[in-house]
């Protein structure tokens, strides 16, 4: 289990990393610090026109049912191999 520091560091070391990790990290983080921060994906899925946001609707919505426990020591772990 990651704790709360670690967290905290690993979300602060994402913007300075040095190599862009690609779409699918960045979604996945995303979906993860959601997940950890906020809970389950709410409200409803953006249309068909609003790619971006449709896209980490889906991403947040794909981690439903993890624990915020879970989803931050995945994120942290994401992050480590990452740097």
């Amino acid at each position: 289990m990651a704790t709360d520091e670690e967290f905290r560091d690993a979300v602060d070391r994402v913007p300075t990393l040095t190599q862009d990790p690609g779409n699918a990290t960045k979604l996945r983080l995303y979906a993860l610090y959601k997940q950890a921060t906020e809970g389950d994906a709410t409200g409803d899925r953006p249309g068909m026109l609003d790619f971006v946001a449709r896209a980490k609707h889906d991403a947040w919505a794909s981690a439903r049912g993890m624990s915020a426990e879970d989803a931050r020591t995945e994120y942290v772990e994401t992050v480590r191999g990452l740097s």
